[in-house]
């Protein structure tokens, strides 16, 4: 009985899932930038320039090869930074990859479930223009994000001992580039918000804001 328990410490706490998944997140990025050059180069420069989002502002990029692929990684970053937070809070191992698949599970349902649930409402109150072309922007923004916290992710997989008040500092700069692209794509479409700014109202109060708060109070809860 004990050495099956050992056994099953050990798979859990063996590190080359991990690897392996950020060497194949590295892949798609470098794969995506070989074949859209171009596009890459533009979205590199999303934190500075709003060129990006003018050039590829029609929704039908949403769905296009360039994004499915980011938005791979951008799960994978997502799920290794929750993991690392929760790791050093002391809620479970950062080498548990059945923690991990647990976690890239209720992000992937959340955000693919709230982007449906967009769709539908966006349909409904005659704002699917609006939402869709939002919807990308934030697409946009939070795979930029991800991407940049890759290596990030990266560095607390492989380091130990690190001080709370860096990982309290990493967490507040995300919050704080998370909140100013939120911004910026309130911005960019605001002449579309003040026309069917009722309706904008209600889809930030059901779809933006609700969702968070609920999963903070089932965390809290737990």
């Amino acid at each position: 009985m004990i050495n099956e328990l050992l056994g099953y410490e050990r798979i859990i706490e063996n590190k080359d899932w991990a690897t392996v998944l950020f060497v194949f997140s590295l892949a798609i990025i470098a794969i995506t930038r070989s074949a859209f050059e171009a596009r890459f180069v533009d979205f590199s420069k999303l934190i500075i320039s709003d060129k990006y989002n003018k050039i590829y502002k029609d929704s039908s990029h949403l769905l296009s090869w360039f994004n499915i692929g980011l938005v791979f990684v951008q799960f994978v970053s997502l799920s290794f930074f929750v993991q690392m937070i929760l790791a050093y809070a002391g809620i479970g191992s950062k080498y548990d990859w059945i923690l991990f698949i647990q976690i890239i599970t209720i992000i992937s349902v959340f955000v693919l479930g709230k982007f449906l649930i967009e769709k539908i409402v966006g349909v409904t109150f005659d704002i699917e223009e609006l939402i869709e072309q939002y919807n990308l922007q934030k697409v946009n923004y939070r795979t930029y994000v991800s991407l940049c916290l890759l290596p990030v992710n990266m560095a607390l997989y492989y380091m130990d001992n690190l001080s709370n008040l860096f990982i309290y500092g990493l967490i507040s700069l995300v919050l704080i580039l998370n909140i100013i692209t939120y911004l910026n794509s309130l911005k960019n479409y605001q002449k579309f918000i003040i026309g069917k700014l009722f309706y904008f109202i209600l889809y930030l109060c059901t779809l933006e804001i609700a969702p968070y708060y609920f999963v903070y109070y089932w965390y809290t809860k737990t």
